[in-house]
């Protein structure tokens, strides 16, 4: 059997644009994708922390080094400019793989920079 968790967090993000016209996703520098692996077209939950919306969408890689958190298509009229979000990834895990499985979050410093990196304790 198969359980769902968490893959990957980008901790407290700050929305740099919203595109509401553009075709979909959520455009993400890639430091912040590197950080904790998180791959190009890759399915994300992002959380507004500002206003309580949720909404799946999919990544797309951003200008590196650019701070950018750019929320496209429908999603964008969830969110705002300057809006603090996490961007969440979960994984399916057997029960084995959880035992020893750890995530990676990245704590987003100033300018949407990698600010540090924790991994979570397994069971």
């Amino acid at each position: 059997m198969l359980r769902e968790a968490l893959f990957a967090k980008i901790h407290r993000a700050v929305v740099t644009q919203c595109e509401p016209d553009y075709i979909g996703s959520v455009t993400i520098d890639p430091d912040l994708l590197d950080a904790v692996g998180l791959r190009v077209n890759e399915k994300v939950l992002v959380a507004d922390v500002t206003n309580a919306q949720r909404f799946e969408t999919y990544v797309f890689k951003g200008r590196r080094g650019s701070g950018e958190i750019c929320v496209n298509g429908a999603a964008a009229n969830r969110t705002g400019v300057g809006h603090i979000v996490l961007i969440m990834c979960f994984c399916h895990l057997t029960l084995e793989e959880m035992r020893s499985h750890r995530p990676r979050v990245v704590i987003v410093g100033p300018g949407n920079t990698v600010g540090r990196i924790i991994e979570y304790e397994p069971e």
